[in-house]
């Protein structure tokens, strides 16, 4: 039986009546911020936030104990803050590169700092039981210890590490699915957990070679120590990062999709883990498929051309975003709850910056910080009518609306000048030339 086809878009959303203002203003401006109210519903002990908040931070504070005590019982003591020292390195750099990715919506940076977590202590703690126990296994199976190494290396750690760290995605999309909207989101989420991963693998690596360099008395250049991090940290700090963002993909992928799409949306996870595991199995067999040259080979003939299609993939999500925040609120801005210049400056991460700063200047840190609020609720409402008008947003549409448009309102007075200065600042508002009047001369008179 063959499958219905997708039905197309639904119309767009209608916007708000905006004829009560001021009712409407001084109505909002006696609810106060989540954070101030003073009622709170009570909840059971279990289902509290802070309960739950704390539960995980226990969790994984144990999985950094062990995985950190096993990483130091593999390499050692002087090995370890040498391997410690050096595996930190790329992490700003990784960190600093995801979060530009994603400084049109921000997402909550608890759960990146989550993400990151989970990688570094969760799943390397699982990446290193499982991939023990499987090569020890088809070793004492087969017999053949080599073979049992190449196969684990090949086959059974792309699997396991690749699950481990997508692990923390899949969490996220299911339990905070509202920050979790599009392609980006994925990709940063993923990035940081395959950064973590690739933290701690990076300390036990370079530790064991420091440990192999001080058995054999090797220094400098010559060492496995100076070698290892060539490789890791200089030519592929990437490395984990590139296999699991093709997770992170299928997880954006399946978030944009309409909710009458189940097939994608249960379908584009999958498919993505499975080529970030095939990328990762290609990686790590690169020696036994083509011989001693087979890291160059894989390096340059897959490696740098994926790295870069995705990450002009990602540069091209990122201003589309920026491109849907230009598009979809004029709507707000012609029904009187944006100023009409702020669409052009929201829709450009310039005069994003410069009304920040103005702001700042202007009124003192607590303006900016303002200003930084509406930008990031203005770009979630976009987002949520752009989403709606696919057909990808819950019942809570208008409840969400609402709320997002409240928090507009109160930033109002700050954000809606400093945006407009912004935009006319950077020329996305044409402004007239001051007229001078020069006592009346007319050149065409005699």
């Amino acid at each position: 039986m063959s499958e219905p086809s997708p039905q197309p878009p639904g119309p767009r959303p209608a916007i708000p009546v905006y004829e009560h203002q001021q009712r409407l203003g001084e109505l909002w401006a006696a609810v106060p911020e989540p954070a101030r109210r003073r009622y709170r519903p009570s909840r059971a002990f279990w289902r509290r936030r802070a309960v739950r908040v704390g539960a995980l931070i226990t969790v994984l504070a144990l999985c950094a104990l062990v995985i950190l005590a096993l990483v130091r019982d593999e390499t050692g003591t002087e090995g370890f803050v040498v391997g410690l020292g050096l595996a930190v390195l790329p992490v700003p750099l990784l960190i600093t590169a995801f979060r530009w990715l994603d400084r049109v919506e921000p997402g909550p940076w608890p759960n990146q700092l989550f993400a990151l977590a989970w990688g570094a202590f969760a799943a390397a703690l699982v990446a290193i039981i499982a991939n023990s126990f499987a090569t020890e296994w088809i070793a004492t199976a087969t017999a053949d210890p080599a073979g049992a190494e190449s196969l684990g290396a090949t086959v059974i750690a792309p699997i396991v590490e690749e699950s481990a760290k997508a692990a923390a995605v899949l969490l996220i999309f299911l339990f905070r699915g509202r920050a979790f909207t599009g392609l980006v989101d994925g990709v940063v989420i993923a990035g940081f957990s395959a950064t973590g991963f690739a933290f701690t693998e990076n300390i036990l690596y370079l530790g064991s070679a420091f440990g192999e360099d001080q058995d054999l008395g090797n220094s400098g250049l010559a060492s496995v120590t100076a070698a290892t991090f060539f490789v890791r940290v200089v030519m592929s700090p990437f490395a984990h990062p590139l296999f699991t963002v093709l997770t992170g993909i299928g997880f954006g992928l399946a978030a944009m999709a309409a909710r009458r799409q189940r097939i994608r949306r249960f379908v584009l996870p999958p498919l993505g883990l499975a080529l970030a595991m095939g990328l990762h199995a290609l990686w790590n067999g690169s020696g036994a498929l083509f011989g001693p040259y087979g890291f160059y080979v894989v390096y340059g003939v897959f490696m740098v051309p994926v790295f870069a299609l995705l990450t002009w993939l990602v540069i091209w999500s990122r201003q589309r975003e920026l491109r849907t925040v230009g598009s979809e609120l004029p709507a707000y801005a012609a029904a009187g709850w944006l100023t009409p210049a702020a669409p052009l400056a929201l829709s450009s991460m310039r005069a994003r910056t410069m009304a920040r700063d103005f702001a700042g200047r202007t009124y003192g840190p607590s303006a900016a910080r303002s200003v930084r609020e509406y930008e990031a609720f203005a770009t979630s409402l976009a987002f949520l009518r752009h989403r709606a008008h696919r057909g990808a947003v819950g019942p809570d549409f208008i409840e969400r609306e609402q709320e997002l448009l409240h928090h507009l309102w109160q930033r109002r007075e700050i954000a809606g000048p400093a945006l407009t200065y912004a935009a006319r600042a950077t020329g996305r508002v044409r402004v007239p030339p001051p007229y001078v009047d020069y006592d009346g001369y007319n050149p065409y008179r005699q």
